[in-house]
């Protein structure tokens, strides 16, 4: 099957300009040079319709931009972002609607001087989705959806707690019928019980709406929970890509191992944790060759001048590593 989604050589790099003493610096003899972070390096996925697709890595690898990119909150640098028409139910509405972000603050992705009434319909309003006067009804449905009560729809966000407010924030992105939502660490400001209760949310409107996932977090326990298939992402790369079964039982990327080591296990009794070795290399200056090979204990020679490309070990899982190379026969 087609898939509704195809990301193809996505790249995104900021570039910070010079200011004006470096300008002038630059001019009696100094080489300042702008300084441009590459945020996302070449990565290429597809995700299948109704699939909820998980994008895990350490804080900085390029997740979050990632998913800006792909609700086009962001332009790309270089490569492309196909939102496949023929695969929606709603292919009348503009791209723009078919993929939704919901963010990971509630507290600051919902305007304070609007009342939730406005926040809802206010999209659907501009883009004719709805006439004015269904705003009420409307807006109540959309609290009904997501388990609030519609006498709340007077309400200001401040009135909410973090769990309410998140789930105004999936209310607002439902509001305007999408195919595809990203989840932007959407449960990480929450506390703990919060998160389990938005997260059978997020299934139970995957189910009702048939509606596709991007699912990006840090939390490796969650990402389990609730993907289908993940995607696991380091300094801008894609190093290992697998449905969770295999991520689970036969992840194979060095960088992988070391973060599903580090998960807390109740069937696992007392061990002593030990982090991934070495420092966050900078995006400002990432490393030859394999971005992971300063902290690999694996590593060879020719980690550090050739990157690897993404290999298919299993059906539909596939890692970015030289060890695969040399276990060919």
């Amino acid at each position: 099957m087609k898939p509704i989604l195809t990301v193809s050589n996505l790249s995104k790099d900021f570039t910070k300009p010079l200011d004006l003493i470096a300008k002038l610096l630059n001019k009696v003899g100094q080489d300042n040079k702008e300084e441009v972070v590459h945020a996302v390096d070449d990565v290429s996925f597809a995700v299948q319709r109704g699939e909820i697709v998980g994008i895990v890595g350490e804080s900085g690898c390029g997740k979050s931009t990632l998913g800006r990119m792909v609700a086009g909150i962001l332009s790309p640098t270089s490569g492309s972002v196909e939102f496949d028409a023929e695969q929606t139910k709603a292919s009348d509405l503009p791209q723009a609607l078919q993929t939704q972000m919901i963010f990971q603050d509630p507290f600051s992705s919902l305007n304070p001087r609007k009342r939730v009434i406005d926040i809802i319909t206010e999209a659907p309003i501009f883009h004719g989705l709805i006439a004015r006067k269904q705003k009420n009804e409307f807006a109540a449905e959309m609290l009904q959806r997501v388990g609030l009560d519609p006498d709340t729809l007077q309400r200001y966000p401040h009135q909410f707690s973090g769990g309410q407010r998140q789930r105004i924030g999936i209310a607002r992105a439902l509001a305007v019928s999408p195919e595809l939502l990203v989840c932007d660490e959407s449960i990480a400001a929450l506390d703990v019980s919060i998160q389990a209760q938005i997260i059978n949310l997020f299934v139970r409107l995957r189910d009702e709406f048939t509606l596709t996932y991007l699912f990006i977090s840090h939390d490796i326990g969650v990402i389990e929970h609730i993907s289908d298939r993940v995607i696991v992402m380091y300094l801008g790369r894609i190093v290992e890509t697998a449905p969770i079964s295999s991520f689970l039982q036969t992840p194979n990327h060095p960088y992988t191992k070391a973060l599903l080591a580090g998960v807390p296990r109740l069937e696992v009794g007392k061990r002593e944790y030990e982090p991934v070795s070495g420092e966050i290399p900078s995006p400002l200056d990432p490393p030859t060759g394999c971005h992971f090979h300063p902290r690999c204990p694996f590593a060879s020679e020719r980690c550090q001048r050739e990157a690897p490309v993404l290999r298919e070990l299993s059906a539909g899982h596939f890692s970015a590593c030289h060890l695969n190379d040399e276990a060919q026969p």
